[in-house]
Formats: C-alpha cells, sequence, structure tokens
C-alpha cells in the first residue's frame, strides 16, 4: 500500500498521538464527547483530582491543537464553556476504540486476578507513591522512625 508519508515524518499515528498526550488530555476529551458542552466548573466536579491551574492548561493546549473550542460569554458573571471542534469530533470513533479496548482489558485483567487499576508510570503522583511505599516496605526507613525522640514529654 503507499503512503505519502515520509520516511523521516515516523509513524503517522504519532502526530495524532502527540497532540493527545500529557496528563489529563485524553480524560478531557473523553467527558466532551460523553457531555457535549461543559463549563469549567462541570468539568472541574468531572475530575476532582486535577487542580484548577493543570485543567486551564489542558484545556488552552487543547484550543491550541484546534480539538477544543471555549465559548466565552460575557454576562454578569462571565461563562467559559468547551466542546468538541470538527477536529476533535473526529476523535470520537478513536476514543471509542480505546474505551471498548480498556473495557476488554479490565474485563481479562480481573478474570486473571490482577489488579486493574491503571499504572500511571510517568505521573509525579505515581512516583511519589511509589517511592513512599517503597520506604516503608525498608528496614532501614522503620529503624530511622523507631529511633527518632518521641513527641511525648519527659
Amino acid at each position: 500500500m503507499a503512503s505519502n508519508v515520509r520516511k523521516s515524518d515516523g509513524c503517522p499515528v504519532d502526530f495524532v498521538l502527540k497532540q493527545i498526550s500529557g496528563p489529563w488530555t485524553t480524560h478531557i476529551l473523553w467527558l466532551l464527547r460523553m457531555h457535549g458542552i461543559l463549563r469549567f466548573g462541570e468539568l472541574k466536579r468531572l475530575l476532582p483530582d486535577i487542580s484548577p491551574k493543570m485543567l486551564t492548561d489542558r484545556l488552552k493546549r487543547l484550543e491550541a491543537d484546534g480539538l477544543v473550542a471555549r465559548d466565552y460569554q460575557p454576562t454578569i458573571p462571565p461563562t467559559v464553556s468547551y466542546s468538541l471542534t470538527k477536529r476533535g469530533v473526529q476523535l470520537k470513533a478513536m476514543l471509542d476504540a480505546l474505551g471498548d479496548v480498556a473495557t476488554r482489558w479490565r474485563a481479562e485483567d480481573v478474570r486473571e486476578g490482577q489488579k486493574s487499576k491503571p499504572q500511571n508510570r510517568g505521573s509525579a503522583k505515581a512516583a511519589r507513591q511509589a517511592s513512599s511505599a517503597t520506604a516503608l516496605k525498608t528496614p532501614r526507613a522503620s529503624s530511622r522512625a523507631r529511633s527518632l525522640p518521641s513527641a511525648t514529654p519527659k
């Protein structure tokens, strides 16, 4: 099959994946795909673990990439809502397919007795959790805790 992709361009899928990669990006796209139009506060409620700054950054990036439209209404108070653009809507089939794969994989993991929780290997939160869990398991950490002076007055 002939392709218009030059060798130096690499995999054509990378172009799309680079635009939708990053923390929270696919989750935001998924929510907009499911709900249509959402205001900032609604997105924040649906994503309770995301900080307002991160949500703002992700939405700005998605808007700059042409995947999300921002609709500002100069009412009192101002209202801002977000929706998928025509380009963003083109991702629906891909998001649906990825959702189907995720559902199948989770079901397989449950059947096999594995944890179905996704591993966020690249996230800082996952790294902190892993390092704190390791620190709790090491004998050195527990011996240090025993050698600390007690907080009770003598």
